[in-house]
């Protein structure tokens, strides 16, 4: 079981403004943040509000190379939801909400780009 990631972010206040908008509509808001001199970077987590607890960090950093992260909805609604805040954040379309029956008949999720170009995913697993 994966208790938190973490992803290097170039602009760490453009990414902290982004992940904060792209990631409202499904629950996770800004939980803890560390300045540069407490850690070795500025850092963010990010997590569900109702959780308390981070398990998506970002830290000020060279990127390297892009990632892939799927943020888990509850429903389709909030996939759609996501989907137009990350789009108003900043973010560029990678596939707008829809169901992906390659993977199962049920699944439903929409992607965007990061300001990186890490690809960020909302899905939903239940169906409609």
């Amino acid at each position: 079981m994966i208790d938190h990631i973490s992803i290097n972010v170039s602009d760490f206040v453009a990414s902290k403004d982004f992940y904060l908008k792209a990631l409202a509509p499904i629950g996770y808001g800004l939980l803890m943040e560390f300045p540069k001199g407490v850690a070795p970077v500025n850092v963010a987590g990010f997590g569900e509000l109702v959780s308390k607890k981070p398990d998506f960090w970002i830290g000020e950093g060279p990127v390297e190379s892009t990632n892939h992260i799927a943020f888990r909805a509850e429903s389709r609604a909030a996939v759609d939801a996501f989907y137009a805040a990350a789009i108003a954040a900043g973010g560029k379309d990678n596939g707008g909400p829809g169901v992906r029956a390659h993977y199962h008949p049920s699944y439903y999720g929409a992607f965007v780009f990061d300001p990186d170009g890490h690809n960020v995913e909302a899905c939903c697993h239940h169906p409609e």
